[in-house]
This record gives structure tokens, C-alpha cells and sequence, in this order.
């Protein structure tokens, strides 16, 4: 049997919510199991949660009645640290997305992506990639570039992690970066594993960041 991802959706429109549920139950991997209309409900759910009844990615919308979803991602961190939050929103405005991905977001989607672009981040995110809209990584990379640089200790990259920790800086997922190498999957997330440990990071958007801080990424 597929096993399914269980996914989480905090989203306070209704129609958007129907959306995203009746596109769930076409992919044989995703299970949505939970979804909610306020950041509130959604963290009384998790506080406390097993691995078991935890969801495994969490697509959160930041601008929520109450909690905004920025407020409440540090929160998700604590309650279910192994879970990846994608964030799914119309903002991007870069004080939302810099917080999103200061806070520990693993992915950042405007509403505007294809249903093919959700569920392929989703996949990647779950798999230790990311997905980033490509309009929201060259912005948050041209932001990168005009910051001063901190060269402090970071263990060396090779060719090829660079060629990696570049084509995510340019919205591309795990699997596109693995057609594009021609390199498999496995691989793929192999050398992002590395990429983390060595940026002693969690995610992908926080490894090009400090990638371009660091200057290990060409300006």
C-alpha cells in the first residue's frame, strides 16, 4: 500500500479549502487529515500531538482572523518540530516572506501556483527539499544579495552541493533538480542532507540565505 502524507490545511476561506480538498483526493500519496479556518484551533490540535496523530506537512496561510500564520509558525515548530510548514498564501511581501522563512518555513507558495506545483512541494518538502514560487526566490535572493556578507565558519561545500543549493535558489523542486542533473531522487536529497548539516540549517530557504550571507553563492 502508497504510503500517503499526512497533510494539515489552516486556511480561513472556505472556497479555497473546498479547492484543496477536492484536489487532495485525486493524488493517491497526499491524505488530508485535518484542516482548520484559524491558526487558534489548528495549534490546540497539535499541542501535545504524537508522531503518530501529528501531520506531516502543514500548508498554512498567513493571513488568518486572529493568529496571523507568521505568529503562529514558531508555535508549530515547538508543538510538532518534525513537521514541515509550507506556507500557501497571496502575500509577497517581503516582510512576510522573510519572516516565514526566518521562522522555519520549509516551503513558501502564492495561491497563484498550480495544483501540479502544490502537491510537487508538498512531495519535495516532505522528502527534506523545498519548494519556493519561483517569483518569491529570485525576489528573496535579489533582497540576499544587497545584505552584507558574514563570512563566519562554514564548512566547504562541494561543486556540486553549490550547483544544488543554486537551482533551489532558482524555485526548481527535487525532482526538476534531479532531471536537470541527471542524478536521481535519492541522490538529490542526499546531497541537500549534507548541504544542511554543513549550514547547520533546517530547510532550504534558510541554506540560501546563509549561502548569500556567507558569500558561497555567486552575487
Amino acid at each position: 500500500m502508497l504510503k500517503q502524507i499526512k497533510l494539515m490545511l489552516v486556511e480561513d476561506s472556505p472556497e479555497y479549502r473546498t479547492t484543496i480538498t477536492m484536489a487532495v483526493k485525486k493524488e493517491e500519496d497526499i491524505e488530508l487529515i485535518s484542516q482548520y479556518s484559524t491558526a487558534e484551533e489548528a495549534l490546540r490540535k497539535v499541542e501535545g500531538a504524537s508522531s503518530i496523530t501529528a501531520p506531516e506537512i502543514v500548508l498554512l496561510d498567513l493571513n488568518l482572523p486572529g493568529m496571523s500564520g507568521n505568529e503562529a509558525l514558531p508555535w508549530f515548530k515547538k508543538y510538532i518540530p518534525k513537521t514541515k510548514v509550507i506556507v500557501l498564501t497571496q502575500s509577497n511581501q517581503e516582510a512576510d516572506v522573510l519572516a516565514a522563512i526566518s521562522a522555519g518555513a520549509s516551503g513558501y507558495l502564492l495561491k497563484g501556483a498550480t495544483r501540479k506545483e502544490i502537491f510537487d512541494g508538498i512531495r519535495s518538502v516532505n522528502n527534506g527539499g523545498a519548494m519556493i514560487d519561483p517569483a518569491v526566490a529570485q525576489y528573496i535572493l535579489k533582497q540576499l544579495k544587497s545584505s552584507p556578507k558574514d563570512l563566519g565558519n562554514t564548512k566547504a561545500l562541494s561543486s556540486r552541493e553549490l550547483e544544488i543549493l543554486t537551482l533551489l535558489g532558482d524555485g526548481l523542486v527535487q525532482k526538476e533538480i534531479s532531471a536537470r542533473l541527471n542524478i536521481t531522487n535519492n541522490t538529490v536529497g542526499t546531497h541537500l542532507r549534507r548541504i544542511y548539516e554543513k549550514l547547520e540549517v533546517q530547510n532550504a530557504p534558510a541554506a540560501i540565505n546563509k549561502a548569500y550571507k556567507r558569500g558561497l553563492l555567486p552575487g
